[in-house]
Formats: structure tokens, C-alpha cells, sequence
């Protein structure tokens, strides 16, 4: 059984919401999946197989409040992930111009850093084009567990 771990970071629950959908049309007999709404780095480093970021992106193009101090001992440790694999779905408004969808970059660098192995393209949702996050995530992520299994 392949276990993946949703790592969450919401500003307005528009990207816990899409997690959820994801683990429950996706889980099945072959593939459990935990969502962590506050993750902590013992999200990651207690665990094994492939990880999946789901986070929204602040107006300055930051990681999210409750993602924060995930991401901050991330980068300031750096646990070596060897080739664990990882995908990021980022949602984000282009209005924003540069920092549209920007917590997805800084995650995937520091994921990268840390040794993770990305799988697929990041996924970036524009608020701007649609108002349910989790019915575009869903195709995505079903190539993406298809990927990792």
C-alpha cells in the first residue's frame, strides 16, 4: 500500500478543502492518504512515500500562516528526503502578477533543496478562472498518484 501525505497550507480553506476532496476520492485499497492541516516536519520525516503540497499563496507570495513553520524548519534543517517523490498544487490570483501562485515555488525549492524528487509539473489554480479548486486538482492528481504508486 502506498501512503501519501497532503501537506496543507490555507489562508481562506479554499486549498484544505481541495486536500480533502483529493483523499476522499482517492483513497482506496492501494493508497491511504493522511491530509495534515498544521504540518509539522514530523509530517515528513515520521513518514515514508510520496508527499503532495496543497497550499493557496498569500497576497505577498508567501507560504501560508499554518505551512509556515513547516517550511521554515525545512529550509533551516534540510532533512535529506534521497528521492522521495513530491507534487505541488498551488492556488493562487494572477492579479497578483509576480507573486501568483509563488508559496508553490518556494516549497518545491525547498523540497528540492532537501534532496525530494519532484514528479509532474505543479499544478497552479487561478482564482481569477475558477471558483472550485478541487474539481481541477482532481485530474491532476489522479496522473500524479498514478505516477507515484
Amino acid at each position: 500500500m502506498t501512503h501519501i501525505q497532503i501537506l496543507v497550507g490555507s489562508v481562506f480553506g479554499g486549498a484544505l478543502m481541495t486536500a480533502r476532496k483529493l483523499k476522499e476520492e482517492l483513497s482506496s485499497e492501494a493508497v491511504s492518504i493522511t491530509v495534515h492541516e498544521k504540518p509539522t516536519l514530523a509530517s515528513l520525516t515520521e513518514t515514508s512515500g510520496p508527499v503532495l503540497v496543497c497550499t493557496s499563496t498569500t497576497g505577498q507570495g508567501e507560504v501560508p500562516e499554518n505551512l509556515l513553520p513547516f517550511y521554515v524548519e525545512l529550509r533551516d534543517t534540510l532533512p535529506m528526503q534521497d528521492g522521495r517523490p513530491f507534487g505541488v498544487i498551488v492556488l493562487g490570483d494572477s492579479s497578483y502578477g509576480d507573486t501568483f501562485c509563488g508559496a508553490g515555488e518556494l516549497m518545491e525549492e525547498a523540497l528540492c533543496e532537501a534532496a525530494a524528487r519532484k514528479v509532474g509539473d505543479t499544478l497552479c489554480i487561478d482564482a481569477m478562472e475558477t471558483m472550485e479548486p478541487e474539481e481541477e486538482a482532481l485530474p491532476w492528481a489522479r496522473e500524479w498518484v498514478s505516477q507515484v504508486t
